[in-house]
C-alpha cells in the first residue's frame, strides 16, 4: 500500500529527529589499545598464513638461478613462466593430474550422495534398529584397525593397484553423517509430513524437499570431502605399487621430493657423477615449487565459489549434537 504525502513526511521527520539525537559511541583508550593489538595480530596471522603460498608463488615464477642461490625471498626474481612450461615436460604429470581430478570429483560426488542419504535415514524413528546403526557410525570415528590391518583388508577385497581403491573407502563418512543428520533435523517436519500425506515415499520426499533444502551443508562436505581426496597421497602409496599410471599428483610430488632429497645428498658427498646428472635435469628445487603450486591452485580456486555455503552449512550443522 502506498504512503500518503504526510506519512512521508512523517516518516522523513522521525528518520531526522534519530540521525540528530543518536547516541556516538566514544573509543575509550582501552578500547582503541585492544583494537590495535587485535588487528596487529590478526593481520601477522593473516600475513603468516598467506606467505608460504606466495613464497612458493615467487620461487616458480624466477629465474632458476635465483631459486637455486636462494635469492627469491620476498619479490620474483629474472621473471618467467618457463619452469611451468617444464613442467608440461615432465612424465605423467598429466596423467597424475587426470587420476588425481577424477578422483575428487567422483569420488566427492558419491560421498556426498551417500552422505546426504545416510543422514536423511538416521534422522527417521521408523528407522530399524536406527540408533544401533547411529552409533556404530559413530564408535568408527574412534577406532580403528591401523595401516597394516587396512592394507590386509583392501588387498584381500582386491582393491590394491585398482582405482576404486580411492573411492570406496571415503564414500561413507561419520563425521559428515553428523552434520548433516544435525542439518535436516533443522528442517520444518512440517514440509515431510505434507508430501507423505500427498502420496510421496522417502525417497521423493528425499530428492524433492531434503536435498534442495540441505544444500548449504551438502556443499560444506562437499569441500571437506574434495580436499582431502585432493591432498590424499598414503593410499596411492600404498596401494598403488605396481600400478604408476594410478599414481596421484600427490604421489607424484612425493616421488619427486624424494628424488630431490637423494640427489642432493649425493651432490654433497662429492659424487662428481651424480652432480652432472643433476646438471642436466630441471632444477629439482624449482620442480618441487612448481608441482606444488599446481597442486594447490585447484583447491584455491575453488573454495572462493564455496565459501559462502560453507559458513553457512557448518554453523547450522553444529547446532545441536
Amino acid at each position: 500500500m502506498a504512503m500518503t504525502k504526510q506519512e512521508k513526511l512523517d516518516a522523513k521527520a522521525e528518520k531526522a529527529y534519530e540521525k540528530k539525537h543518536r547516541r556516538k559511541y566514544k573509543l575509550t583508550t582501552g578500547d582503541i589499545i585492544f583494537n590495535i593489538l587485535n588487528y596487529g595480530f590478526f593481520g601477522i596471522f593473516t600475513i603468516s598464513c598467506i606467505f608460504p603460498f606466495y613464497y612458493i608463488f615467487i620461487n616458480t615464477i624466477s629465474s632458476r638461478s635465483a631459486v637455486t642461490r636462494g635469492e627469491v625471498l620476498f619479490y620474483p626474481i629474472g621473471v618467467t613462466l618457463k619452469n611451468y612450461l617444464d613442467i608440461l615436460k615432465v612424465d605423467d604429470v598429466f596423467r597424475a593430474f587426470g587420476v588425481s581430478i577424477t578422483r575428487t570429483i567422483v569420488g566427492t560426488a558419491l560421498m556426498v550422495l551417500a552422505t546426504g542419504f545416510i543422514g536423511y535415514l538416521v534422522t527417521k524413528e521408523e528407522m530399524w534398529h536406527r540408533k544401533l546403526w547411529y552409533r556404530f557410525l559413530i564408535i568408527t570415528m574412534y577406532f580403528n584397525a591401523g595401516i597394516i590391518p587396512w592394507y590386509m583388508n583392501m588387498n584381500m577385497l582386491g582393491l590394491t593397484d585398482h582405482f576404486i581403491a580411492y573411492i570406496i573407502p571415503g564414500i561413507v563418512a561419520p563425521y559428515n553423517i553428523i552434520l548433516v543428520k544435525t542439518y535436516i533435523e533443522s528442517i520444518p517436519g512440517e514440509l515431510e509430513e505434507s508430501a507423505f500425506m500427498d502420496g510421496a515415499g522417502y525417497l521423493t520426499v528425499f530428492w524433492k524437499i531434503v536435498w534442495p533444502l540441505s544444500r548449504p551443508i551438502l556443499a560444506t562436505i562437499a569441500i571437506f570431502g574434495a580436499v582431502g581426496h585432493w591432498n590424499s597421497f598414503t593410499d596411492s602409496l600404498i596401494l598403488m605399487q605396481n600400478t604408476p599410471k594410478l599414481y596421484t599428483l600427490q604421489h607424484l610430488l612425493y616421488n619427486y621430493l624424494n628424488q630431490a632429497t637423494n640427489i642432493g645428498a649425493a651432490m654433497n658427498s662429492g659424487d662428481s657423477a651424480a652432480a652432472a646428472a643433476a646438471a642436466e635435469m630441471l632444477n629439482n628445487k624449482v620442480i618441487k615449487y612448481t608441482v606444488a603450486m599446481t597442486s594447490i591452485i585447484p583447491i584455491l580456486l575453488v573454495y572462493p565459489f564455496m565459501q559462502r555455503y560453507f559458513e553457512k552449512g557448518i554453523m547450522l550443522g553444529a547446532v545441536k549434537g
